[in-house]
């Protein structure tokens, strides 16, 4: 940072890096970013009178990037309502729960969506103030449902069924991150499920994904024109069923609810003849 007369205000080329000025005791005080993002040059601003400005550099405002990662990843997170369509799902790393039973009863499922929730905006915010000073949205919550026996998997009887609840993580996350984050939660709210959490790297690969729109009991008929579209397309089903809840059950109707439903899969062996 450098200090300028008024004299010489005029005469002073204004610098395409500037981030803003500071008129104090009648000189004027010229911040550039790079004074913004350097701790030293944090205390060298604090001491000036304008409080608000010296806020909006030491909060990063000058520099903070907003990110929206599901308009970055749209072809995975806004598929078409009409049709199905394959999809090549990449390397993701992901927070993750494992548990069983009905999602609509087990208190043990409302711990792992909690858990994954707080992990989640922890990790939001230590971005937002750290370092690479980024402001990202929080991915939607996901899950993997399955049974043991293939044959018990059935919306009569969600007892049965097994589950992996999970959030996407942006690159900026990082294992260690993860674990400041851990120890953060456990802290603060040491939820139930948080011994239960991991963070995973995981690649689905090739799957075929459509849009349901409308509560999660009338999903059935979505799911069976999914499955329709990947065994007429030579393909068949392999890995978990599993879905992305795009809207909040608690603020949407249930009509106009968004969840993409996504169904791994691979190539059927050709029959000999």
């Amino acid at each position: 940072m450098q200090s300028f007369s008024k004299d010489d205000e005029a005469k002073r080329p204004i610098r395409s890096n500037l981030a803003f000025e500071l008129n104090w005791a009648g000189v004027v005080y010229r911040v550039d970013r790079a004074t913004c993002q350097d701790r030293a040059g944090f205390q060298a601003v604090r001491h000036l009178e304008n409080v608000i400005l010296v806020q909006k550099c030491l909060r990063g405002v000058m520099g903070m990037k907003k990110v929206d990662l599901k308009k970055g990843l749209k072809h995975l997170y806004n598929p078409s309502t009409k049709e199905p369509a394959t999809v090549d799902v990449p390397d993701m790393n992901f927070i993750m729960i494992d548990g069983a039973g009905d999602p609509n009863t087990a208190q043990e499922f409302q711990d792992a969506v909690a858990t994954l929730y707080a992990l989640s905006y922890t990790l939001k915010f230590m971005i937002k103030r750290g370092k690479t000073t980024v402001d990202y949205t929080v991915m939607p919550l996901e899950g993997l449902w399955w049974a043991d026996d293939i044959t018990q998997f059935s919306m009569e009887d969600k007892g049965l069924w097994k589950w992996t609840v999970m959030i996407m993580q942006p690159d900026y996350v990082t294992r260690d991150l993860y674990d400041e984050a851990f120890k953060q939660v456990q802290k603060k709210k040491n939820p139930p499920a948080l011994s239960k959490s991991r963070f995973q790297n995981w690649r689905e690969g090739l799957s075929a994904q459509i849009m349901h729109i409308g509560p999660y009991s009338a999903e059935g008929p979505t799911i069976e024109k999914l499955h329709r579209f990947i065994s007429e397309g030579g393909y068949k089903l392999t890995g978990k069923h599993h879905e992305i809840y795009l809207s909040d059950p608690r603020k949407s109707a249930p009509e106009r609810m968004k969840t993409v439903i996504r169904q791994p899969l691979q190539r059927k062996a050709i029959e000999p003849t």
